[in-house]
């Protein structure tokens, strides 16, 4: 099949999903309502709570959900051929994902922006809040403390991208001043940002900033970069965001979509046939295709990830309740949409030329070389290659220059995995806080020592064997866990729309399917931890289990007292 013919059906398929299927979501099931006050105007504190035109909201919510997820994940969920992962990620987005994200930002909206965990304790039990908090202060916790590590080893890497990556932080501050500041035009400074960004990307393909070049060791450069990336994550997510968070997503938006605009030149010029095979059932040593293609391929289809960000960032700057499904709804599709191109890239571009110590690979023969085994193919650096070789094959074909190619994809990948981490610190903010009310210690809930929390919890987990790596020996658990999340999400929309009495079933399918699989793939998981003997993984992943299982008996429990009697547990009008 040919590339360009795969990228038009799903390009089309999407969009024409977001004007009908959304809009009957948005209008028929969430019902949302133009007149509704957003907690962005009810609670602006001009600090986290900041009404925020929806086009800059896009640019922060798509950037901080994509990350690096929808790259890594369908380029290792590729081994069991392309066929699987394209309809996953298409039914997965559409159905699914987007389900799942446009939800949670409605119910947050309607809770005062908070967070999906601690709206959970309004909506079914307050156990449930504890529960559910808990469960999202681990996830958290090993997104910030493995992602700083991820973005070290992308600055070795691609050194390249060092210059224009912390060369856009003081550019989005610029930018946030001249917007709210200045009264700029948000449009106008996004593309004068953007430009001046690719700029520094020029400079960066020749001026690359490596430190084994100033006589250190690379454990010694890598260790120095997580801590500078902790100290970052520290002050960015106490400063208010549309100083710097803000602006510095809507910068990476325009980059992504550039990268998506050459992404998709390079398939229209070059038209690669696609080399992969269309089902490979049994690689060697992977995990079986059911059910962890959908735990592997999970930001590019759903993941639980997503409804910390609709309810905890997006949903405190929302400008108006009809903008949530442009911002949620419509975010998830562009995220298929990268994912698609991954899928592509791997795919078709990858056979275009992989260079190799045997010499130049085409066709099916580079495709085989980098995914002959599960191992040879999950490696970050594998995941990465794989995508950043194919994307470059493709952007040559029309003809910028390899390194600077390689320089533009370093420096998207490593600006999405920044913005991953500072979501993630501010969410964890977030999550301490409403964890310290649960446990009835607000002293904790004050911005600078749940920041203190949230960092020095995952500078711990990094740091505790000395590496900085700490945070791989629990992160086979984070797949798995983060699906059931999500199921979880969907669980906790699902009983908000049992409570108001609107139809269920787009939620409640998408609902058991995520925790039917990714229990499946979380109990194999278990299973293979304990034979293993590797106690460690087999008794947290079993806490976890046990906590998802609680929360679904408080669920099944309330639902029986709500059928018995539905007015005893009527909500709020909102």
């Amino acid at each position: 099949m040919n590339s360009l013919l795969l990228v038009i059906i799903m390009f089309v398929g999407f969009l024409i999903a977001y004007h009908t299927y959304g809009k009957y979501l948005g209008k028929k099931i969430f019902k949302l309502a133009s007149d509704f006050v957003c907690p962005s105007h009810e609670l602006q504190d001009d600090l986290d709570f900041v009404p925020t035109n929806k086009h800059v909201l896009f640019g922060h919510h798509y950037t901080s959900i994509a990350g690096l997820g929808p790259i890594v994940g369908p380029a290792v969920g590729l081994i069991w051929g392309w066929v699987p992962a394209a309809i996953w990620v298409f039914f997965g987005s559409i159905f699914i994902g987007a389900v799942h994200d446009f939800g949670a930002l409605v119910v947050s909206l309607r809770h005062d922006g908070r967070s999906i965990g601690d709206v959970s304790g309004d909506i079914i039990t307050p156990r449930v809040r504890f529960l559910f908090l808990l469960i999202i202060f681990f996830l958290l916790l090993l997104v910030i403390a493995v992602f700083a590590l991820v973005i070290a080893i992308l600055f070795t890497m691609y050194p390249q991208a060092v210059i224009p990556v912390w060369i856009e932080v003081p550019l989005a501050v610029w930018v946030g001043h001249m917007i709210y500041k200045k009264g700029a035009s948000h449009t106008t400074m996004g593309l004068l940002a953007v430009v001046l960004l690719y700029v520094t990307v020029v400079i960066g393909a020749y001026l690359p900033v490596d430190l084994t070049a100033f006589g250190m060791s690379g454990k010694a450069a890598l260790i120095t970069w997580i801590v500078i990336l902790f100290v970052y994550a520290f002050i960015a997510s106490r400063l208010p965001v549309q100083v710097l968070l803000q602006p510095r997503d809507y910068i990476n938006s325009h980059q992504l979509f550039v990268a998506l605009g050459l992404l998709f030149l390079g398939v229209l010029v070059a038209r690669p046939d696609i080399t992969a095979p269309m089902y490979n059932a049994s690689p060697e040593g992977a995990p079986p295709i059911w059910p962890f293609i959908f735990v592997v391929i999970a930001c590019g289809a759903i993941s639980g990830f997503h409804s910390l960000v609709s309810s905890g960032t997006s949903s405190k700057q929302c400008y108006g309740e009809d903008d949530a499904k442009f911002i949620g709804y419509g975010s998830m599709l562009m995220e298929g949409t990268l994912s698609a191109l991954v899928i592509v890239a791997c795919a078709a571009g990858l056979g275009m030329g992989l260079d190799t110590d045997a010499g130049l690979l085409t066709g099916i023969e580079a495709y085989s070389h980098h995914y002959a085994s599960w191992s040879a193919a999950s490696g970050l650096g594998a995941k990465l290659n794989a995508f950043v070789k194919g994307a470059a094959n493709m952007i040559g074909s029309y003809g910028i220059p390899m390194n600077i190619t390689i320089t533009i994809m370093g420096v998207f990948l490593v600006s999405f995995a920044a913005t991953t981490l500072d979501t993630a610190t501010r969410l964890q903010r977030y999550i301490v806080g409403e964890l310290a009310y649960a446990t009835r210690v607000p002293a904790l809930a004050g911005k600078t020592p749940a920041t203190l929390i949230a960092v020095l919890t995952a500078f711990i987990l990094a740091f505790y064997n000395g590496s900085g790596k700490g945070a791989l020996t629990l992160w086979p658990l984070f797949g798995t866990a983060n699906q059931l999340l999500a199921g979880l999400a969907l669980l906790v929309i699902t009983v908000y729309l049992v409570k108001k009495g609107i139809p269920t079933i787009y939620t409640l399918l998408p609902m058991l399917f995520m925790i039917f699989m990714t229990g499946w793939a979380m109990l194999m998981n278990l299973n293979k931890f304990y034979s293993s003997g590797n106690m460690l993984l087999f008794g947290i992943g079993l806490c976890i289990l046990i906590l998802e299982i609680w929360m679904i008996l408080e669920a099944l429990i309330f639902f029986k007292k709500f059928k018995a009697d539905p007015r005893a547990y009527a909500t709020e009008p909102r």
